[in-house]
């Protein structure tokens, strides 16, 4: 047998080998995590719930019936019932529409608002940045549920009225990423090579910077969604939101806290409910922040 002959298996198990471990390593990139993946479903079963409701139950959530009044879970109603006999998983599962749409029409209006004045300051001199980057850092200044309430005192209540207020406290933070984020991609040579082959402003902006600024946007309106349902049952709970008898968390808990010392249900699963909505929302905005920063770097 020849040298080449003995070395020859060697090399092959060698190369088999590393071609077998350099498998599992790339599989392993691409499987979610599993708080990720339970994050998902619990979101992907929230949206249905949104969607279709009746599918989830076949109560009325403002049907009311006395002589069954804080009743504990039971098969029949498996979160219980409140002080006027109302089914509470079913104005848990009604609530998700009030909830969640309100939390994500305010952070559209965070969206759009830092979108515009974060560009503006980014591509503008400093007589543009430095008025936008003091504004951003008043509104920073003050607590988020401290300015959104301030916000929903001078413009009233109201559904609308509550999202324009905690869209407002959110906007720096969108400001701020987006204003650092077009300073980066105006100096990126793909952005200068842009401007030397002829293009216009127009369709540099477009093409080139826009779509890259707006890369950031998901992972911080993700994440941003969780808190803005805080911030919206925070401002029901306190009576400046959706009014009784809508089935809202926050309202949820207002009504049900006179009954806590006899009746923890009715508080306990709106509760829940708004806990575990916006750990799920900050898991999978956490994932994708990493998987983004892991990009650009």
């Amino acid at each position: 047998m020849s040298a080449s002959d003995s070395v020859r298996p060697e090399l092959i198990a060698g190369r088999d080998t590393q071609a077998g471990a350099g498998v599992p390593a790339a599989r392993r990139r691409r499987i979610w995590p599993p708080g990720v993946i339970a994050a998902v479903v619990f979101l992907a079963l929230l949206a249905f719930a949104l969607a279709l409701p009746r599918w989830v139950t076949h109560y009325d959530p403002l049907v009311s019936a006395v002589t069954q009044s804080l009743q504990p879970p039971d098969a029949a109603h498996w979160f219980g019932t409140d002080r006027i006999g109302r089914d509470v998983f079913a104005r848990v599962i009604y609530g998700a529409r009030y909830s969640l749409l309100i939390g994500l029409a305010s952070m559209i209006v965070s969206l759009a608002i830092g979108l515009v004045f974060g560009i503006a300051a980014g591509l503008g001199n400093r007589w543009i940045d430095e008025p936008a980057s003091r504004a951003f850092d008043v509104l920073s200044a003050f607590p988020s549920i401290l300015l959104s309430l301030f916000v929903v005192t001078f413009l009233g209540q109201g559904i609308v009225n509550i999202a324009i207020a905690v869209g407002i406290a959110g906007i720096p933070k969108f400001g701020r990423v987006v204003r650092s984020r077009t300073q980066l991609v105006r100096r990126a040579n793909y952005v200068t090579h842009a401007v030397t082959s002829g293009l216009s402003r127009r369709q540099v902006f477009f093409r080139h910077l826009l779509p890259n600024v707006l890369s950031a946007v998901p992972v911080i309106a993700t994440i941003d969604i969780g808190a803005a349902i805080i911030a919206v049952s925070g401002l029901s709970f306190l009576g400046l939101g959706p009014q009784p008898p809508t089935p809202e968390w926050g309202v949820m808990l207002a009504e049900s806290r006179d009954v806590l010392r006899v009746a923890w249900w009715p508080s306990v699963f709106p509760g829940l409910a708004i806990t575990l909505t916006v750990i799920a929302f900050s898991v999978l905005g956490k994932y994708l922040q990493r998987n983004f920063e892991g990009r650009t770097r």
